[in-house]
């Protein structure tokens, strides 16, 4: 990877880390600086338009790989539900291991800067309809009829935000497993309600 490459990826995800734990405003570029190890000029060189377009980046990236680890665990389990209750799982696993530290940096940037910003607003719903596609497309690869697929997609998508703040105030990953294993029950249930549809039994 060239150098310059380096630096601009190591700026972007030392701030995702930062925006993550600590939130937008509460991160400093010296911040960002600091974590990533990149010589200052780097940040200004590539990131001409300051923080505001650094946590454009985050977004893009962070989203990248929660879109990559959804479609790698829905490949991986033979059913949508167990695909959501395995990411559960997942979650709440990085939480711990953060010691409840961490959060989703998408959220974070979206509470402190979408009101404000619509760059940053576009760069939220593209995230999230990117992560609702994957699991809209396979509840649908299970015969579920595509609108119902779609708005539990939203849901599940949702969820994820406030289970993630309750696990932080609460310090235990129990509130994602909970609102997982209620969603999962629900995906499975669409998923028999339209097995039972298409063999044309009572539902």
């Amino acid at each position: 990877m060239p150098a310059h490459a380096k630096h601009r990826d190591k700026i972007v995800r030392a701030a995702a880390v930062l925006f993550r734990q600590n939130g937008y405003a509460a991160s400093g570029t010296n911040d960002i600086v600091a974590l990533s190890g990149a010589p200052k000029g780097s940040l200004y060189h590539y990131f001409p338009r300051g923080k505001e377009q650094i946590a454009e980046e985050v977004i893009a990236y962070a989203g990248e790989l929660v879109r990559a680890t959804l479609a790698r665990m829905c490949a991986e389990h033979a059913s949508p539900a167990a695909a959501v209750r395995a990411y559960g799982t997942a979650l709440a696993g990085w939480m711990a291991e953060s010691s409840y530290r961490d959060g989703c940096p998408i959220s974070t940037i979206l509470l402190e800067l979408a009101p404000e910003s619509e760059t940053i607003a576009e760069a939220g719903k593209s995230a999230f309809a990117t992560w609702e596609n994957v699991l809209a497309t396979q509840f649908a690869a299970h015969g579920i009829a595509p609108a119902r697929a779609a708005g539990l997609a939203s849901l599940v998508v949702c969820s994820w935000s406030g289970a993630l703040i309750r696990a932080r105030a609460a310090r235990s990953g129990e509130p994602i497993l909970c609102a997982m294993e209620a969603l999962a029950c629900q995906i499975d249930a669409a998923v028999l309600e339209a097995a039972s549809k298409a063999a044309g039994t009572p539902g």
